[in-house]
């Protein structure tokens, strides 16, 4: 085996320490590799490693080669509680297990897509790395069109909302009014509701708001049973 401290050939300073991964002969293309993420990740992006202490050791050691942040958790309990808390950061975070029948796998609010496994060793740190950042890249491009709404995904490119295998295509309107109740963390009145997804006109009938939000949560209800989607407060409207 071989450390990533074999690129002191090209980076002089990497300290050693040592894990189940293999180089073949280091060249150009493997540096590269690391290069590339930087260009192409031009975003905030993060990498949750999970249960996986000795992978998290290896790349924090080279983490100043990487554009995207690294997370360690040493239990997965600790990184569920994240997804939970509707951190941003963690839904769309890139997940690497050791396991394909890893618990997480069984987990609702977990996106099996942004899931990782590396549980053939050795494995060289080029392979590695191209898996890291061939998922970061995907990733980067659904969650331009994706964007989490309590337990839902609302695909803003085909304007489905779905859970699970569970769809609905919604309209336009439909989706301009999700996108404001979501954004906004307290309820919001028939006016702002007005003023901000139809753009306010004299011409626009009181009721047409209430008709609108009631035919959403009809079918929300009809699709997915949930009553809960929109809810009616003093205040207003609020997800």
């Amino acid at each position: 085996t071989l450390s990533p401290s074999f690129l002191f050939v090209l980076i002089p300073f990497l300290p050693i320490e040592h894990l189940k991964i293999k180089s073949s002969t280091i060249n150009v293309s493997l540096f590269l590799s690391f290069i590339s993420i930087s260009c192409l990740l031009m975003f905030n992006q993060s990498v949750s490693i999970v249960e996986f202490s000795k992978l998290y050791n290896i790349l924090e050691e080279i983490k100043n080669l990487f554009i995207f942040d690294i997370y360690n958790y040493n239990k997965a309990s600790d990184f569920v509680g994240e997804i939970e808390s509707n951190n941003h950061k963690f839904l769309n975070s890139a997940i690497i297990l050791d396991k394909k029948n890893h618990l997480l796998f069984s987990n609702d609010k977990i996106n099996k897509n942004n899931i990782i496994v590396l549980d053939e060793f050795p494995v060289k740190i080029e392979i590695l790395i191209d898996k890291i950042n061939t998922q970061l890249i995907k990733q980067k491009y659904n969650f331009q069109s994706k964007i989490n709404i309590k337990k839902y995904i609302l695909n803003l490119n085909s304007r489905i909302i779905s859970i699970e295998k569970n769809e609905l295509k919604l309209t336009e309107r439909e989706v301009d009014i999700v996108l404001f109740l979501n954004k906004n963390k307290k309820p919001q009145s028939v006016l702002n509701l007005q003023n901000e997804v139809w753009g306010y006109s004299f011409n626009l009938e009181t009721h047409t708001v209430e008709t609108h939000i009631y035919r959403l949560r009809k079918k929300i209800k009809e699709k997915f049973n949930d009553e809960s989607f929109i809810v009616t407060q003093d205040e207003g409207y609020k997800i």
